[in-house]
This record gives C-alpha cells, sequence and structure tokens, in this order.
C-alpha cells in the first residue's frame, strides 16, 4: 500500500496540519516508507511463535508494601478551609 499526495493532504486536513506541497511530497515519502516496513513485517512468517508480553523476559524484584511516611492527615486537615467527617470540602464547580 502506498499513498499519493491528496490522501496526504486529506491526512493532513483531518489532523488539522497545514502543510506546504514540499512538505507533502516528503510526508508522503516518509509514510509510504513505514507503511512497507509494516508490509514486510507482516509478511514474517510467525506460525508457531508465542506471542509475549514484552521482548525480554523477565521479572521485576518486588520490595515489601510498607508505608514510608508517617500518617500526617490531621495536621494537613486543620490548615485545610474546610473539612467534614475526614473530607476535604471544595466549592462546587460544575452546576
Amino acid at each position: 500500500m502506498s499513498l499519493n499526495l491528496e490522501q496526504v493532504g486529506r491526512i493532513a486536513r483531518l489532523a488539522h496540519i497545514e502543510i506546504s506541497p514540499a512538505e507533502a511530497a516528503l510526508t508522503r515519502d516518509r509514510l509510504n516508507d513505514i507503511l512497507g516496513l509494516i508490509e514486510q513485517l507482516q509478511a514474517v512468517d510467525t506460525t508457531g511463535i508465542e506471542p509475549m508480553a514484552h521482548a525480554v523476559d523477565a521479572s521485576q524484584r518486588l520490595r515489601e508494601d510498607r508505608p514510608t511516611e508517617t500518617d500526617r492527615r490531621s495536621a494537613f486537615q486543620a490548615i485545610a478551609p474546610e473539612t467534614e467527617d475526614g473530607l476535604y470540602l471544595v466549592p462546587r464547580v460544575i452546576e
């Protein structure tokens, strides 16, 4: 599949991008190169190859899930303009 200048212009209009005719020609060439690469990748026979979630089959080291900060909720709520039942009250912004 390859794109022509008319298709590139339509894509630019849909994306609200203004491009000159020279830029359109360069963009067409670059997009056609990308589409050619995609066609090459789709032509590869992947029969029998198991899909992977990530290219590197590794697991992350996990750390113990424990709090690192002290509970300062009461101190923060003491300086808040308005609170109620442990929640911050804010002005209504949507009617």
